[in-house]
């Protein structure tokens, strides 16, 4: 057997060495950047701002802000769209940006659920 065969594809073993050292560099980067962004902080409003939202890149909704303008107790249907519309865009924009920060270190995309 040729020197650095090992089954590798012909790969020596210094190509591996360098492929391992790679891979565990592109994993500390990759949980660094997550740790960031689960303490980063997004504030989302729906309504033209009647609803605010500020969540947690880890998705914990840290607080809910309600304008009294849409405080309507004939209509409380209507807020409780607000609310769903800005809770949803909130954990919406957590994803995309995750998502967008971790093709930035990996060079791939389009892998949902991934992360």
């Amino acid at each position: 057997m040729a020197k650095g065969g090992y089954g590798y594809g012909g790969m020596g073993g210094m190509n591996m060495n360098n492929l391992m050292k790679q891979a565990q560099k592109m994993q500390k980067q990759m949980a660094d950047m997550q740790k960031g962004l689960e303490e980063k902080k997004f504030e989302i409003t729906s309504g033209g701002g009647a609803v605010k939202i500020t969540i947690l890149g880890n998705k914990t909704v840290e607080k809910i802000e309600i304008s009294e303008d849409v405080v309507d107790p004939d209509d409380i249907e209507m807020l409780e769209d607000l609310i769903l519309t800005a809770v949803n865009e909130a954990i919406r924009t957590v994803d995309e940006t995750t998502a967008s920060s971790m093709s930035k270190i990996t060079g791939m995309s389009g892998m949902p659920g991934l992360f």
